[in-house]
């Protein structure tokens, strides 16, 4: 049901406007200084119209459903919104607001993350399960409400119930406000570029028999481009991706890593790529040949079609980081068409396209110079003084076995993840967030360590087996409204080292500064980039090295932090933290919706 007009009016204006007009016409009622107070209101009743008129309420209904399905020549019913996969592109601007209605006609429980919005004051609509709200059950609905507010780029959605994301996501494009552009030339088109992953076998299927074998999980069977396999695959170079671009433009291609469990390395044959925004946030602009994004990250390039006119590959393949790990060998292709040239095309009918040259599955160097090649485009003011200083491992372990079980891990073991020991464990009668609000006792403690229990050396080649099995727990780390909070991410290398894609919900963040080894603060501290270091929701934790992160806790909730391969927050590699309200309304949570589903 559509909200009534006076609702939509009010919606996606600045609280910061509506609430200083508000005080303002309490303090008229009670001032002799009416003709001050008057003038004072004018100016706020003109910024709000303007706030009003410029800015948009986008309305959709995201119907979540099983849809038959094609890929590598099999037919299976796939869990997606509104029939579609990808599914629905959502394109906004800066300052509007989203309402997005959710029916799950799935089997499925389900929920949607709109994964880098701040969610400034709503993080009932952030959309982890059990974390910020309990699932959309199936046969029932949802409506997620929230303001976009000075954020520009590329971001996207996901589900965030077990491995739904799969098939479930889509891009969410925010644009300049009416009245700004873009810090670069306009580009001649622009194209979504959704790599993503395939199983032949539903997803749900994999991770559940995973869970409760305690084994790995099998890999996917293909990579994809905007849902399709490319060229290289059985049964789809019909169906392979094309862009259509024509000789001489700059076009924009906005890239995004929807994989369950795969970092990926991406190439254009014949072409640079110039990066000029990284989660929604610009940066430096600086031109390579090959892109690292890890699952949930972002990155805008420039591609200038200057080459011969004819076809070529766009494509995309496993950046395996994690030695004696099986990952997805395969390589996705989609093709970059030049069109309507004028020219005969470089490729003749039945000749393949051009091919890029990718990175080795394990190229750590390549990687790591693309990372360090982000920064932003300015000098910024970096947050400080510190409040916490926070040290977090992050990595892998394995459990021992119940008694009088089988379980598929190594030498008899469980696969298990963590963050300082703990093993995340999230609720199943009432989320974190509402049991935060409501004051329930018993579903959290907020005794996250702040640093490793069992201080180890965290890289060393074999480590301790005292010190492979974590402990389970539901820990949250609570931090006051406005603390300066610096994070030490530390990989391990218990049972094997990787490169972890640290994401934190409700936040974007400085990454001050990445290494390889054991953090020293110390010496590594004289690396920090205090001047123009890149803003990112989503970080790579280096192969058994580490990432140093600031930010300011200035959102008000409960927000989760995990690693986004799914494989890891599935085996317990999150924690969560707890941002108590600041002063006033703007600096408090927002009530809960009244359609917020129950457990």
């Amino acid at each position: 049901m559509q909200p009534s007009q006076p609702e939509k009016y009010w919606v996606g204006t600045s609280p910061r406007l509506l609430v200083g007009l508000r005080r303002g016409m309490e303090a008229l009622k009670n001032s002799n200084e009416c003709s001050l107070l008057l003038l004072l209101l004018l100016l706020l009743w003109s910024s709000l119209m303007f706030a009003c008129a410029n800015a948009e309420v986008h309305y959709h209904e995201f119907v979540v459903q099983a849809t038959p399905v094609k890929r590598l020549c099999k037919t299976r019913n796939i869990i997606t919104v509104n029939g579609q996969y990808p599914g629905p592109t959502l394109a906004v601007r800066n300052g509007d607001t989203l309402v997005v209605s959710v029916v799950n006609l799935a089997k499925y429980n389900v929920t949607l993350h709109w994964h880098g919005v701040r969610q400034m004051r709503t993080a009932w609509a952030d959309g982890p399960e059990f974390v910020t709200q309990c699932p959309i059950r199936p046969g029932g609905s949802y409506t997620y409400r929230f303001t976009i507010e000075d954020q520009e780029g590329t971001l996207w959605w996901h589900a965030h119930s077990s491995w739904l994301r799969a098939t479930v996501h889509g891009a969410l494009i925010i644009y300049p406000r009416d009245a700004s552009s873009y810090p670069f030339p306009k580009p001649h088109r622009e194209f979504p570029v959704i790599l993503g992953e395939w199983w032949n076998e539903d997803p749900i299927s994999v991770v559940r028999r995973a869970t409760r074998t305690g084994a790995a999980p099998n890999v996917s069977d293909a990579f994809t481009i905007n849902g399709q396999p490319g060229d290289l695959d059985n049964c789809s170079n019909k169906d392979t991706t094309v862009f259509p671009v024509a000789l001489g433009e700059t076009n924009l291609l906005r890239f995004i890593n929807a994989a369950l469990n795969s970092e990926l390395f991406v190439s254009i044959a014949g072409h640079m790529m110039t990066v000029v925004a990284a989660d929604a946030a610009y940066t430096k602009p600086f031109t390579t040949p090959v892109l690292m994004l890890g699952p949930g990250q972002t990155t805008d390039v420039f591609v200038t079609t200057n080459q011969p006119p004819g076809r070529y590959y766009i494509a995309a393949h496993a950046y395996a980081s994690a030695q004696g790990v099986a990952f997805d060998n395969t390589t996705t292709t989609a093709v970059l068409e030049y069109k309507n040239s004028g020219c005969p095309t470089k490729n003749g009918p039945g000749l393949p396209p051009a091919f890029p040259v990718l990175p080795a599955f394990n190229d750590t160097p390549t990687a790591t110079a693309f990372a360090a090649g982000i920064r932003s485009p300015h000098p910024v003011q970096i947050p400080g003084p510190v409040d916490h200083h926070l040290f977090f491992t992050v990595g892998l372990g394995l459990f021992n076995c119940p008694p009088g079980r089988r379980c598929g891990g190594p030498n008899g073991t469980r696969f298990g993840a963590s963050m300082n020991n703990v093993s995340f464990q999230l609720p199943t009668g009432l989320s974190l967030l509402q049991a935060h609000h409501l004051g329930v006792p018993g579903v959290f403690t907020t005794d996250f360590p702040a640093v490793p229990p069992v201080p180890f050396d965290y890289t060393a080649a074999n480590v301790s087996r005292g010190l492979w099995q974590p402990v389970m727990g539901t820990k949250l780390y609570p931090l006051k409204y406005g603390s300066v909070v610096q994070l030490v991410l530390q990989g391990t290398n218990i049972f094997a080292g990787e490169e972890h894609p640290m994401h934190i919900h409700g936040y974007h963040f400085y990454v001050l500064a990445t290494g390889f080894g054991n953090f020293d603060p110390e010496r590594d501290a004289a690396r920090f980039n205090l001047v123009d270091p890149p803003l990112r929701n989503t970080v790579g934790v280096p192969v058994n090295g580490w990432a140093v992160i600031r930010f300011v806790a200035d959102n008000p909730g409960v927000w989760l932090v995990h690693c986004h391969l799914d494989v890891h927050i599935t085996w317990g590699l999150a924690m969560a933290f707890l941002v108590e309200n600041g002063v006033g309304e703007l600096q408090s949570l927002l009530p809960p919706p009244a359609d917020l589903p129950l457990c």
